[in-house]
């Protein structure tokens, strides 16, 4: 009863805020946010557009099925949209999801003939199928292009660097909240590949759970573009014991962290995300990354350092001076000059010997470092984001 009372309340201030002249959006974003997000999706299909400020009495024509002519992307699109048979609901009959399929690619397709910059990326799709089933086709095609010009935009660049730009900011969150286990993952070398499908579908593809998902939506879209990334930094945090836990190697946390939990307790996350958010908020974010970056940078330029001091071979200077002094001693005679350049001979060994195993050091970790270089690049294992 306590619960249902809540709801009630919760329901009244949103549509007070929906009703208000102007609008309400604060309240609105204030509670998409809170406990329980949006409650319905009756309630979505009103406040989402009010999120992205887009105005539901001028919505786009639906896509036509001329945009399939010559589109360079229709093939992938297909291919991707077919294999999301597990995103509709269970028991959805074959004629209703294939239709909503359809209108899955029109929209994807719509989307990239009004705007040539942006890029399709799998996953794309699963955002799409998510907006479809709570707002429709016109609708979600509306709110789809908006988020792809601003939340998405990142994403949808010709090149993934932008996309393992926010990816690394995962790894600069845990780290201001528990460097034990940043540094853990860091010596693993587990890298952030494992959260990729959670932010650029977010979450869409990899949780089960329909009103999980658009729980997380209801927050992503009152929130900063960023928060995905909270939300995923506080995830694994969650998870920390199992990851202190676990073996110390890539594949051993890359198989445990890929393996996102079906039942987390999606509202304390949320909270603490937006605690983490507001202690943290982006641009301490994108500041504390761009320092390590540049500290990475200051490491790497010393790798190179060591390499150019191993191929200037030091040794042969020693070698140079020796002879030197060898001219400055000819009027040594006999057993004394023989002693002496015995003797002297001996020393240079020494020191080469010395100065050889200080450039075999510096030599086996710049060679270290090049073999670190191709093993990283090799596939060890297949990475399966897509399963």
């Amino acid at each position: 009863e306590d619960f249902d009372a809540k709801k009630k309340r919760k329901v009244a201030k949103i549509y007070q805020a929906l009703n208000s002249d102007p609008i309400d959006v604060a309240a609105l974003r204030r509670m998409a946010i809170s406990n329980g997000g949006l409650l319905t999706d009756e309630i979505r299909c009103k406040v989402w557009p009010k999120l992205l400020s887009i105005n539901t009495d001028d919505l786009p024509p639906l896509p036509g099925k001329e945009l399939r002519e010559d589109n360079k992307d229709y093939q992938q699109v297909l291919l991707d949209v077919r294999r999301s048979l597990r995103r509709f609901p269970p028991g959805m009959p074959d004629d209703q999801r294939e239709g909503l399929q359809e209108e899955v690619i029109d929209i994807i397709l719509h989307v990239l003939k009004r705007n040539p910059q942006l890029h399709y990326y799998q996953g794309y799709h699963d955002i799409v199928v998510t907006f479809l089933l709570v707002v429709g086709d016109r609708l979600a095609t509306a709110l789809v292009e908006k988020l792809s010009t601003h939340h998405l935009r990142d994403f949808m660049d010709p090149t993934m660097d932008n996309t393992k730009r926010i990816l690394n900011y995962l790894m600069t969150i845990i780290d201001q909240v528990n460097p034990e286990v940043h540094d853990f993952m860091q010596s693993a070398e587990v890298g952030t590949i494992f959260a990729l499908s959670w932010l650029i579908t977010w979450f869409g593809h990899v949780l089960s759970d329909f009103r999980h998902i658009v729980r997380l939506y209801d927050l992503f879209l009152a929130c900063h573009p960023l928060m995905p990334v909270y939300l995923a930094a506080v995830i694994v945090l969650h998870r920390q014991q199992e990851v202190l836990e676990c073996e110390c190697d890539m594949a051993s946390i890359h198989h445990l962290l890929s393996q996102i939990p079906q039942d987390l307790p999606y509202e304390s996350l949320i909270s603490k995300a937006g605690d983490i958010f507001v202690q943290f908020p982006p641009s301490k974010l994108i500041k504390e990354a761009a320092q390590q970056q540049a500290e990475r940078a200051l490491a790497s330029t010393f790798k190179d350092f060591e390499l150019a001091s191993v191929q200037q071979r030091p040794d042969t200077v020693l070698r140079q001076r020796f002879r030197e002094r060898l001219r400055g001693e000819e009027r040594l005679r006999g057993e004394e000059r023989t002693k002496s350049i015995l003797t002297k001979s001996r020393t240079n060994c020494f020191v080469k010997l010395a100065v050889m195993g200080l450039t075999t050091l510096a030599l086996g970790a710049a060679a270290l470092a090049v073999v670190k270089s191709a093993l990283e690049r090799a596939p060890k294992f297949e990475l399966q984001i897509f399963p």
